[in-house]
């Protein structure tokens, strides 16, 4: 397979927000038909054909195997992901090191499998997202309005206000696709759920807030970013979704870069503590996480759900073993193939401060080793905070 090539034409971009800063880039990449004309489903990487990818290059993140990691972890425990596999990556003769071939979120059968929204009937399915205006339309950092996002009815403290800090952004129907009857649908639809997960009997299993959400796709998406501790977790890169007479769910994850320890600020690098509890740490930062989990954590349901799915995955998917199996793999995968040395040969960044690291190796090996530590400690600390709900 290591000699297979394959030609393709493509169209590619930069992509990416906070990571553009990087000079190592991450790429979002189209193929093409070969007149370049129109968008071309292909196979790629063993991959469902489809024709949006994404390449992304670690940078910051020196392990160069936490989003690999994590989506792969999510991917096992039957909460699906975007399929990954490590690359090297040359375009036009430039050797960029080792990159990650990722599927792009999308509604798709093999990707976001929810029904398709045909012209402006409320008929099909739809995927939102939490996350910075960037990249979609918005001329700043911070600015939202109503053609790509809307704002929630509730502050972060589940109390009815003008000035929420939480948006939520059309993903599909994209803002320029979607109706003013999709919007209307959609909008309802998060505030009937977050009124209902508000009311004073949001724990009847009949009439509360189980009537929105697929309970299962929060408790994982909670578990997931909790073993890693996403610094942007629960208010940055949070994807939701929901199918054509289906519940809310969350999901699919993405982002970890900055997860696993390798942030320097709001904590981010402790192995303690919870992460949805990010407001309370970092009250001034602008993106909030919605009051939804500390509202859950007050609901018997959810937490005796999440007990028995923690302490099922415990046992043998997320076990300590497990998931140290799997840093072992990929940090042999890239060193037999001379990929590391490679890498940190084209990006000289190793006992560098990059941001936002906080722990600051000077080989790759240590990195790997803080990782262990790390996930070690974090896992105990979840075991004891879970079980004491």
């Amino acid at each position: 397979e290591d000699s297979t090539q394959v030609n393709y034409s493509i169209g590619i971009e930069i992509r990416g927000s906070s990571s553009q800063m990087f000079d190592k880039k991450s790429y979002g990449f189209e193929s093409r038909s070969d007149d370049f004309e129109d968008d071309k489903d292909v196979t790629m990487g063993g991959f469902p054909e489809e024709e949006d990818w994404i390449f992304y290059g670690p940078y910051t993140d020196k392990s160069l195997i936490r989003n690999k990691l994590t989506f792969e972890l999510s991917n096992l425990i039957g909460y699906k992901a975007s399929k990954t596999k490590f690359y090297n990556l040359t375009i036009n003769d430039d050797f960029k090191g080792i990159y990650i071939l990722m599927e792009k979120i999308k509604r798709d059968k093999n990707r976001v499998d929810i029904e398709k929204n045909s012209g402006s009937s409320v008929s099909g399915g739809y995927i939102i997202k939490i996350d910075k205006p960037t990249g979609d339309g918005g001329l700043c950092g911070t600015c939202y309005d109503d053609s790509f996002s809307f704002r929630s009815k509730y502050n972060t403290q589940g109390n009815l206000s003008d000035l929420s800090e939480i948006y939520f952004l059309y993903e599909y129907p994209k803002a320029d696709k979607i109706s003013d009857e999709q919007k209307e649908y959609i909008q309802t639809y998060i505030n009937d759920f977050e009124s209902s997960l508000l009311s004073e009997e949001f724990n009847d299993i009949d009439n509360g807030y189980l009537n929105y959400i697929d309970l299962d796709s929060f408790i994982n998406f909670f578990i997931i970013n909790e073993i890693t501790k996403n610094i942007d977790g629960y208010r940055l890169s949070t994807f939701l979704n929901k199918d054509l007479n289906g519940k809310l769910k969350m999901g699919p994850i993405w982002d970890f870069n900055l997860a696993f320890g390798n942030a320097d600020y709001c904590n981010g690098w402790t192995t303690t503590g919870w992460g949805f509890k990010f407001n309370d740490i970092c009250p001034g930062d602008i993106w909030q996480v919605p009051f939804w989990w500390n509202r859950l954590m007050e609901s018997p349901k959810f937490k005796e759900d999440l007990k028995i799915r923690w302490n099922d995955l415990r046992l043998n998917l997320l076990s300590n073993q497990s998931i140290k199996d799997k840093l072992e793999e990929y940090s042999k995968y890239l060193n037999d193939r001379g990929a590391i040395y490679q890498n940190f040969s084209r990006w000289d960044i190793l006992g560098r401060y990059i941001w936002p690291n906080k722990f600051i190796a000077y080989t790759h090996e240590e990195e790997i080793d803080f990782m262990k530590d790390w996930i070690s400690d974090r896992l105990q600390w979840l075991d004891e905070a879970i079980l004491s709900l």
